[in-house]
């Protein structure tokens, strides 16, 4: 069967993507070792400038200085002057004949002619740094390999450009947020941003030096043409009276050559920035004049801005934009070694026909894979036989009855990579049985277009006959494998048994404790939940919506519970689970007690103090941020929203909120009960609330749930079907937004 002009559109632009990814992978890894090099030594190079700043010989004002007083100074203070710089620097250096007849280089005051230092030979490590970049002491055979490296360079830069474009979902959204993914990931993507601009200019400029070397660009002689001198012009008898150099000021200046006599015949050589002449030195009639071919004047800009000279800003700029390079290079290494670590295949599989299960995956970065595997690993410990394979390597399966897809985003809603031949693919396969499926979209509501290809995928599904959607469209956000824990829970119900998945390895942070005093501890109340009151022993930062990492079984395990802050006082609300370590930790301390504990930063869910109205939604111990929250004595309006299973459950808090609530009319509690009265659940009562909820999101309020998993996608939905069809802002847009704030379990 023939694919229609969309597909093959769209694999054609998958393929292109492809190929960028894989361009800019292997052209790092030619130009590796070359990049080192070249990064360390510019690194090096970058500091020579910042060092010669340092010395203090910058003359302010330059413009204001006339050429002439400068050069009476000069020759008023020396037996003879040789030659005169105005550097790009600001200083401005002399070669002079001392009244002892020594020649020396010199840094001067321009006005006066004062000695402000010698100039001295350059440090031996800088010229060694030089000699490495330039050349790697391979003369013109290391000039090619570094013009190359220059050109290579950006390319990879060009090409990176493209797939950090892709990541954020287009160039015109290249700034914005950044997902929190691990740390080389993440500051790989917030460097290329901060840094392409100068590397770009480093490889652009690199090349074109190089090419300068190697006389491929066109002829930068300075073609001199004689002017017909007037032999009548009037002879001055001091160089001040003269009106060339009277008004030519030093910021016109690049060099002085003087004269070697009084003759009239030797003139003054003058370079200018755009042009050279010769000036008679009686008359000051220009004799000769030139001016720079562009390939100068390129040639000129373009080692400035390779070098940093003169610019102790541009040059920290390029010495952060060389080590930028290093880390590009380790970081581009960890995330090629991670996504083959996760995405590597399983050496022994069963025949796709003898299958029961089939997972495909579509994964970018391996992490759907990594997820797809755990599940794979699950099914064939319980003794199911299932087959794992990519998204592209769809086929018939002859005893396949479930097919579980694993998928994350790339780009604008654009496929991975390994799933890109799916969309049309699949309608060219007939499955020999009824399939039951499900869908999995992984992604990140930092990105827009969240899980975009999921939902395609699902859609595609849905439509197509003889296959019926087991579980709706889950999606989890930012690898949270506690969602995938709750989608595993609803998998089994339909299945009918139960899924072993192992739990990923999570780096074990290093926490600063600090000594708690207990304060108060409830009794239980009867969902087994109390109120732990802790009290810090020194002065320590944190806020309602912060983590108190605790540590009951005196090593490494940690358990974390939200925080209320009352006052200077921690609370927490814990539920007690007859075998939680935490939660029987915490119910056995004593008022008087002191434990070591710390605090886990939480800022994503800080309090909006700076908005109109919030809505807090939470359902049993999730409701503790919100107490302290509430404690604050905000003047916006607030409206809490909270659910447990009767109204015993809430005696618990009922003392706080009282406190809190009287006589403050901005703020609102709505509670619902799942096992008495109208047995409604929190999400039942978001939807009764509805114009509330559509007035806070189009005012530009902030919703924050804290609670169960299951509690924060059932709100969603409610939310998803309250803005249906709003012209304020759509439920896609609301999730990306500062607006959501959710911390759930």
């Amino acid at each position: 069967m023939s694919l229609g002009l969309a597909p093959r559109l769209f694999i054609l632009y998958s393929m292109t993507i492809s190929i960028w990814r894989y361009s800019h992978l292997t052209l790092a890894l030619v130009s590796s070792l070359f990049l080192v090099v070249a990064s360390i030594t510019g690194i090096i190079l970058a500091v020579e400038p910042i060092s010669h700043q340092a010395k203090g010989y910058v003359v302010e004002s330059l413009e204001n200085v006339p050429l002439a007083t400068t050069i009476t100074s000069l020759k008023n203070s020396y037996n003879e002057v040789l030659g005169l710089e105005v550097e790009s620097s600001g200083f401005v250096k002399a070669s002079v004949l001392t009244m002892e007849m020594e020649t020396l280089d010199v840094y001067i005051n321009p006005k006066t002619g004062e000695q402000l230092g010698v100039v001295e030979e350059r440090p031996a490590l800088y010229s060694f740094a030089t000699n490495v970049h330039r050349s790697l002491f391979l003369k013109s055979v290391g000039r090619f390999f570094v013009g190359l490296i220059s050109l290579l360079l950006l390319i990879i830069a060009i090409t990176g450009l493209v797939l950090l474009a892709k990541r954020q979902g287009g160039f015109l959204k290249l700034f914005s947020k950044v997902q929190k993914d691990y740390f080389e990931l993440r500051y790989h993507v917030v460097l290329s941003r901060w840094f392409f601009i100068p590397i770009v200019i480093l490889a652009f400029t690199g090349v074109y030096l190089s090419a300068e070397k190697f006389d491929v660009l066109p002829n930068a002689v300075v073609e001199q043409s004689e002017v017909v001198v007037d032999n009548t012009a009037k002879q001055y008898n001091s160089i001040a009276e003269i009106p060339f150099f009277a008004q030519t000021t030093l910021a016109d200046v690049r060099q002085v050559e003087f004269p070697f006599s009084d003759d009239p015949e030797e003139y003054y050589l003058i370079a200018l920035h755009d042009r050279e002449v010769e000036v008679h030195q009686q008359t000051g009639e220009i004799v000769s004049s030139g001016e720079y071919p562009f390939v100068t004047l390129a040639s000129r800009l373009s080692l400035v801005l390779h070098t940093g000279e003169g610019n102790v800003i541009w040059s920290i700029i390029l010495l952060l934009a060389s080590a930028s390079i290093l880390f590009f290079m380790y970081s581009g290494f960890v995330m090629t070694l991670n996504r083959r670590k996760k995405g590597k295949r399983i050496t022994q599989m069963l025949d796709k026909d003898e299958c029961e299960f089939v997972i495909l995956v579509g994964s970018e970065s391996g992490t759907a894979f990594d997820f797809a595997q755990r599940f794979y690993n699950g099914l064939t410990q319980v003794g199911k036989k299932v087959y794992l394979a990519e998204l592209n390597t769809y086929t018939a399966y002859a005893k396949a009855t479930n097919i579980i897809v694993f998928t994350s985003t790339y780009g604008e809603g654009e496929p991975p990579t390994n799933a890109r031949k799916f969309p049309a693919l699949f309608s060219t396969v007939e499955q020999p049985n009824a399939i039951n499926f499900s869908v999995i979209g992984f992604g990140s509501l930092d990105y827009p277009d969240y899980c975009q290809f999921a939902i395609e995928v699902d859609n595609q599904l849905t439509a197509a006959e003889n296959f019926q959607q087991q579980l709706p469209l889950f999606k989890i956000n930012k690898a949270d494998f506690e969602s995938f824990e709750l989608w595993m829970i609803q998998l089994t119900n339909k299945l009918g048994f139960t899924i072993p998945v192992e739990r990923p390895l999570v780096k074990k942070k290093k926490y600063k404790k600090v000594a708690f005093e207990v304060l108060e501890r409830t009794e239980l109340n009867v969902d087994d939940t109390f109120l732990l009151r802790l009290q810090p022993k020194s002065p320590i930062e944190f806020t309602s919506g912060d983590l108190l990492a605790i540590f009951p079984t005196n090593d490494d395990t940690v358990r974390q519970y939200s925080i209320a802050r009352i006052g200077s006082d921690v609370l927490l609300s814990v539920k007690k689970h007859e075998r939680g370590r935490g939660s029987n930790y915490l119910f056995n301390l004593n008022v008087g007690d002191v434990i070591e504990a710390a605090i886990d930063e939480n800022p994503h869910f800080h309090f909006a103090e700076n908005g109109k109205n919030s809505i807090f939604i939470s359902n049993g111990t999730g409701i503790a941020p919100f107490l302290g929250m509430i404690s604050e004595k905000t003047t916006q309006h607030i409206s809490l929203f909270w659910g447990g299973r009767q109204k015993a459950s809430m005696e618990l808090y009922n003392s706080i909120l009282e406190k809190e609530v009287i006589n403050r009319e901005n703020i609102k509690v709505f509670s619902s009960f799942s096992r008495e009265g109208e047995k409604q659940y929190v999400q039942d009562v978001v939807f009764e609330q509805k114009d509330l909820i559509l007035q806070t999101i189009n005012q530009g309020g902030t919703i924050m749930i804290c609670g169960s998993l299951a509690m924060q996608h059932d709100v969603l939905d409610v939310i998803e079907k309250v803005l249906e069809g709003n012209a304020g802002i759509s439920f896609e847009d609301f999730e990306q937004s500062e607006q959501l704030k959710t911390d759930c379990y």
